[in-house]
């Protein structure tokens, strides 16, 4: 019997590991762990085509019954109007529990305090609280009269709502398991996320990471500085990895090696493209699972396939009753919903 050609074979231990882990276990057909949750975030489109995407985007997406799904908002409010605009459509048409994201830099406490009532009374009962970029021209965001930073913007949201009929209200915030790139250090990042949990919010979202042990290590630092809030790992399925790479860069997450190699000469093999991006996110998600994680966040760029494609691998797909539904047609969509990469998650 001839030996294999073994041309094909990994060399690199990391994607050694994958390939092992993937070759000695079925797929499920039932969830890895019975309590998984996911949810997704979205960008608000810039077009009416877009918006339609959306939709359709949150269509396929529903059926796996997500916690929440989250609209993402640009620096300085760039995309205010357009964020208010996508949360009040998925209200409207999904069903489904819509978290806005809100950001301070740049802005008042007046206008910040708009958006908050603006959400309320529109039925969101979830902001994701950022400090957010700078706008453009402005060196830190700072504003006399506005929040100084997320921690107080936390705590703004909570006496706004704490006698209102919104009472309820959830509030998410950012965590950086690779330290955030304008943090003094590991331990000053760590006490940031720490003064936001105790300002009020109810759980912390990560930066997105390629690097799982990254993230296990983050999540031990954190429950050894008293941290016990949940911290929920921030995923992003590689529908672009040039892009996704540039950002990863301008926000300090490491791309590893073996993604370069995976990935790199895939640009112009987009079904391939999509089969490695699905295969390496649901590793990462299982290897999570396995270690005790039960919430995901996906980064899903209004691109729902492969997130669908992650969370089926993962044993989370839709009832059998809902499992028709209709699939976006993404080529609709203008180059500046396909190229859009989240700009807003600072601390």
């Amino acid at each position: 019997m001839s030996q294999p050609d073994n041309q094909n074979v990994p060399t690199h231990p990391g994607e050694i590991d994958a390939t092992q882990r993937l070759a000695r276990r079925p797929w499920p057909t039932t969830r890895l762990n019975p309590k998984i949750n996911v949810s997704f975030e979205f960008f608000p489109p810039a077009t009416e085509a877009g918006l339609a995407g959306l939709s359709r985007c949150a269509e396929v997406l529903a059926p796996l019954a997500p916690s929440f799904v989250s609209v993402t908002y640009g620096a300085g409010g760039s995309t205010q109007e357009r964020t208010k605009t996508a949360v009040a459509s998925l209200i409207k048409t999904t069903g489904l529990p819509v978290a806005g994201h809100l950001t301070c830099a740049g802005a008042t406490k007046e206008v910040v305090n708009e958006v908050i009532d603006h959400y309320a009374a529109g039925g969101v009962r979830h902001i994701v609280a950022l400090r957010g970029d700078a706008p453009a021209g402005m060196a830190d965001g700072a504003v006399d009269g506005g929040y100084a930073d997320a921690a107080e913007l936390v705590a703004a949201i909570r006496r706004r709502l704490e006698r209102s009929p919104s009472a309820n209200f959830e509030i998410s915030v950012a965590a950086y398991p690779e330290v955030h790139p304008k943090a003094v250090s590991p331990m000053a990042d760590m006490d940031n996320l720490k003064r936001k949990l105790d300002a009020g919010a109810d759980r912390a979202i990560t930066q997105f990471f390629f690097d799982t042990d990254v993230f296990l290590r983050f999540l031990d630092n954190a429950r050894s500085a008293g941290i016990t809030a949940p911290i929920v790992p921030g995923i992003m399925p590689v529908t672009n990895f040039k892009g996704i790479s540039g950002f990863a860069k301008r926000c300090g997450t490491n791309v590893p090696p073996w993604m370069h190699e995976l990935f790199g000469d895939l640009e112009d093999a987009p079904e391939m493209h999509q089969l490695v991006a699905a295969t390496v996110a649901a590793e990462q998600c299982r290897r999570l699972a396995e270690s005790g994680v039960s919430d995901f966040h996906f980064y899903t760029m209004n691109k729902p396939q492969l997130t669908a494609a992650t969370c089926r691998i993962l044993g989370v797909k839709p009832a059998p009753a809902a499992a028709g539904g209709s699939q976006p047609n993404m080529a609709e969509q203008g180059p500046a919903e396909q190229a859009h990469l989240p700009q807003e998650r600072v601390s």
